[in-house]
């Protein structure tokens, strides 16, 4: 037994033998990359420098490109990293400041699209209180709780990990994940096993609880509401259910990939989509946000178009 301390780095196994096509492989994800920076950076300056885009709606959007521009700097340059590699192997440090790194970025996203249905609530069910309810001190204090909850939980998940006696250093994944760092491990985990049923407690049902609320008021708003309410509701909230669904379906095969036997899936489609919360999500909240709401779709072109001028 060792304790995890002493072990100098993990080897990860589940890349594949790529010969010269690596090449093509780091264009690709190197060209995601620079797409989803430029992207999330563009729509961030955006709502950052424009006074009519202060309004809490868009300063949460803001918070959540942020979060793609975190998370993604988690992956990829590390990503970018192993493909041109020939030993793809992660010293001890980093692997647990990636795993911090991806899982808090995993919960801010849930945590801040929670926010942005409530946000939705207040503005479709009670818009003459929108403003009274949403000051910008009350909206600068649920994004500052979003990201300080989520950083100080998974701080508590990364300790109790590190402590923790291994017996190997063999990772079957492409990035470092704390299930099987935990899975390494030679002294009783029982500690991590309970606080892993908490914090995945916590991760998914702590945002789902607001989000069901504000949308069960929402769709009885709609239902009893005029045309205009139900027009307003769904050109706000589409954005951000098709980005919740979208992201859900990414964590939830990455869960039952760790928990349940995948064999039976091709390797190349599970390596796809053990990517897919990390990979699309960065780039799938600027596009469709970008094309669902109106103010924002307006002050793109008008950057455009600027500057062709």
């Amino acid at each position: 037994m060792v304790n995890s301390s002493q072990i100098p780095y993990f080897l990860l196994t589940e890349y594949l033998d790529m010969g010269y096509l690596k090449y093509l492989y780091f264009v690709i994800v190197l060209m995601l990359y620079i797409v989803i920076v430029f992207a999330n950076a563009f729509l961030i300056v955006t709502i950052c420098m424009k006074r009519s885009l202060h309004e809490p709606m868009y300063v949460f959007l803001c918070s959540l490109l942020v979060n793609q521009l975190y998370g993604s700097a988690g992956l990829f340059p590390f990503l970018l990293l192993q493909i041109t590699s020939d030993t793809h192997t992660i010293s001890r440090s980093m692997c647990f400041l990636q795993i911090y790194c991806l899982y808090t970025y995993a919960s801010v996203e849930l945590c801040n699209l929670a926010v942005m249905s409530y946000d939705r609530y207040l503005a479709i069910c009670c818009p003459l209180h929108y403003k009274a309810r949403l000051t910008s001190n009350k909206v600068a204090l649920l994004i500052a709780l979003v990201w300080v909850y989520s950083l100080i939980k998974f701080l508590i998940s990364l300790f109790l990990t590190f402590r923790l006696k291994l017996c190997g250093n063999v990772i079957d994944r492409l990035y470092c994940q704390n299930y099987y760092v935990t899975k390494l491990a030679c002294s009783d985990t029982t500690v991590n096993n309970i606080w892993g049923i908490v914090t995945t407690f916590l991760t998914i049902f702590g945002p789902l609880i607001p989000i069901l609320f504000s949308y069960t008021k929402i769709l009885r708003v709609c239902v009893v509401g005029s045309k205009e309410t139900r027009q307003k509701a769904v050109s706000t909230c589409s954005p951000h259910i098709a980005s919740l669904i979208n992201f859900s379906f990414g964590c939830c095969f990455e869960i039952f990939q760790s928990r349940f036997n995948m064999t039976g899936v091709p390797r190349i489609l599970r390596i796809v989509l053990s990517l897919y919360f990390l990979t699309i999500q960065p780039i799938f909240n600027p596009i469709i946000y970008g094309l669902r709401l109106s103010k924002i779709r307006q002050m793109c072109r008008n950057q455009f178009c600027c500057k062709k001028l």
